[in-house]
């Protein structure tokens, strides 16, 4: 930067010189004419600056508020504990739960950005400078004089006597970074290995047998409660399906005949839903099992759960004629054929089997919950 102009101090005049000194010297090394320096304030203590600096420190408290509101809306069990819909007042809470997460870190964001803006509009002076190139490396002389021109600037703006906006800005700008640092140690908060045997852990879904020898049937989804509550739900026999047939099925049990709320769970709860797909038997024949799952389908018959083994996206399409099972999110495609196995897409991992078999009746029925963890993957599982 300082190749052409005026010969630089040595490193004793160097020392010696003040801040106004190294500021005039940094602006001839580097070939700068400052034309115009004007005061923000040229009058100090005036209503309008004092009006101007609470305005600045209203921005940086609110910020601060709202991420202490993020931290407390993110840690409050009463918000993120899931409830169900059959549960009024508290599932509108929980409803609100992602919406004010967003409202709350958004404003943080948004008003630590105004204040900082305003600040700079209101207090740092706005000077006019020309400078002609250089090109280079940066010389001592020119770290010297680049600090001291930094260091006017700020004393310029008078950030040095204004201790409500410092205070502010540091309480905004640190309740921000609180708010950052709470989104990864949220995810320690539920272990997904505590009570792994309960239904709602990570580990099982609704077909997970309630006692020993329980019926789980294989139940459609008729599109009418009401008929389900009258006359009961209307469960899936093998010859119900042609040859190449896709279908949604859900979990049924006969202590839930009759019940409104247990039926309708059945059908809301996010990991239940189950594709139950009949091969045409040419294809069938050409089926690769997965590996201790050999026994997990009824003949013609495999069922997969919906939930994609990438982040959770249904997979609710089934292509007849090339037997592949594709998710509308991120067109992950997984073979039908080949143990639900993903051939396309980001997904890794083949959606999980949900072994089933025939009883007496004639009924489809699980014969046990999914052996392994559904959906996308957490630390703990292995698969």
């Amino acid at each position: 930067m300082s190749a052409e102009g005026p010969q630089p101090p040595s490193e004793a005049e160097l020392a010696e010189m003040d801040r106004d000194q190294l500021l005039k010297l940094g602006g001839e090394l580097d070939g700068v004419e400052i034309v115009d320096y004007p005061e923000p304030w040229p009058v100090k203590n005036t209503r309008a600056e004092r009006r101007a600096e609470r305005l600045v420190a209203f921005w940086f408290v609110l910020s601060a508020l709202a991420g202490l509101a993020f931290v407390v809306v993110l840690a409050w069990p009463k918000w993120w504990e899931y409830k169900a819909p059959s549960d009024p007042t508290g599932h509108e809470t929980y409803s609100l739960y992602t919406p004010a997460l967003g409202v709350t870190l958004g404003v943080a964001v948004l008003a630590l950005g105004i204040g900082v803006i305003l600040y700079t509009k209101k207090f740092v002076p706005a000077e006019t400078s020309v400078q002609q190139r250089g090109d280079g490396p940066s010389k001592e002389v020119d770290r010297a004089t680049i600090l001291a021109q930094l260091a006017d600037a700020g004393n310029r703006s008078t950030i040095a006597r204004r201790s409500l906006i410092k205070r502010t800005a540091i309480g905004g700008a640190g309740v921000l970074g609180l708010a950052a640092a709470a989104l990864p140690v949220a995810s320690f908060i539920k272990d997904p290995w505590k009570d792994t045997n309960n239904k709602d852990s990570l580990w099982h879904t609704g077909w997970q047998p309630q006692f020993a020898g329980e019926k789980v049937y294989l139940r459609r989804n008729t599109g009418s409660l009401d008929e389900d509550v009258e006359k009961g739900v209307t469960r899936v026999r093998v010859e119900d399906l042609d040859a190449g047939a896709m279908e949604t099925v859900f979990p049924y049990r006969d202590s839930e005949k009759g019940d409104r709320e247990a039926l309708a769970a059945a059908l809301t709860r996010v990991d239940n839903p189950v594709m139950l797909i009949r091969l045409r038997t040419t294809d069938a024949a050409r089926v690769v099992k997965r590996k201790g799952q050999e026994d997990f389908n009824f003949g013609d018959y495999y069922a997969y759960t919906k939930i994609c083994s990438h982040v959770g996206c249904p997979t609710s399409l089934y292509e007849q004629r090339t037997n592949r099972i594709l998710c509308p999110c991120h067109q992950s495609q997984f073979d039908a054929l080949h143990y639900a196995k993903p051939i396309f897409g980001p997904a890794t991992r083949p959606l999980a089997q949900l072994p089933i078999t025939v009883d007496e009746e004639g009924y489809l029925v699980a014969r046990s919950d999914f052996i392994e963890a559904i959906g996308p993957a957490f630390w703990e599982r292995k698969s």
